[in-house]
């Protein structure tokens, strides 16, 4: 027990507050490496029009480009029968996961607008959709492998099967992060994949939305429910984490 606290207290105090992170995770050049690692053949196909888009000085880098090639990657090379995604926002990424996994079910959720209004869904939020907005992306291109769920995904019940691949993009807050990734890890495939975005190590100083989703998977390892490496694609806000066989 003091051996315990005086590890803890050495973390503190030496600045570990990502002991796990830090010896887990594998930055990647490019998104053709994640494929060597893997020994994937299939390049993605990278239809997703807003990628090139610069809005905020967080786009720079190319980030947006990095963040859809890892999850076309992931999609495009897995084949998954059954993927999740939490948070759906406009339903781009949404679609990019359709494009290139054309025959997987889709499921993706997102909290309802008025129970987010009402104080329901956290406090790091990207942004508060209109209902009519949410989706719109895979609904303009009528993709029909994609089923629309909305919920809280700190209440909702996984009901969709056994999933390949899963990609969380819901509430940044810590306690959501690490919720949402142990109440889908007993229904995950073994060798499934889990995506976190807004996942950059090496921004956790800058971003406190980033700093919040890396503590969430930093705590996952702490409690021992993940283990193994995370691969992220340089300047991307993805966390790439294969499921134990």
């Amino acid at each position: 027990m003091i051996r315990a606290i005086g590890r803890r207290v050495a973390d503190t105090v030496t600045g570990r507050k990502f002991r796990h992170l830090d010896s887990a995770v594998i930055e990647l050049n490019h998104f053709r490496e994640l494929m060597k690692v893997y020994g994937w053949r299939q390049e993605p196909l990278l239809d997703r029009p807003d990628m090139y888009d610069f809005d905020y000085v967080e786009d720079v880098n190319e980030r947006r480009i990095r963040d859809a090639e890892s999850l076309a990657t992931v999609m495009r090379n897995v084949s998954p029968k059954v993927a999740l995604e939490i948070g759906t926002a406009n339903g781009m990424a949404t679609l990019l996961m359709s494009v290139n996994a054309p025959e997987t079910s889709i499921f993706t959720i997102n909290i309802p607008p008025e129970e987010l209004a009402a104080g329901g869904g956290g406090t790091l939020t990207t942004v508060a959709m209109e209902r009519e907005v949410i989706g719109s992306a895979f609904r303009e291109r009528n993709r029909s492998n994609i089923t629309q769920i909305y919920a809280n995904s700190a209440t909702w019940t996984p009901d969709i099967g056994t999933i390949d691949v899963a990609f969380i993009d819901g509430c940044h807050d810590t306690d959501y992060v690490f919720n949402d990734t142990r109440k889908i890890l007993p229904h995950m495939r073994p060798g499934g994949f889990i995506i976190w975005h807004d996942f950059n190590p090496h921004l956790v100083k800058k971003y406190p939305w980033i700093d919040s989703v890396c503590l969430g998977v930093e705590k996952l390892y702490r409690k021992g429910l993940i283990g193994g490496r995370i691969f992220h694609i340089r300047d991307s806000w993805m966390g790439i984490c294969r499921v134990p066989e």
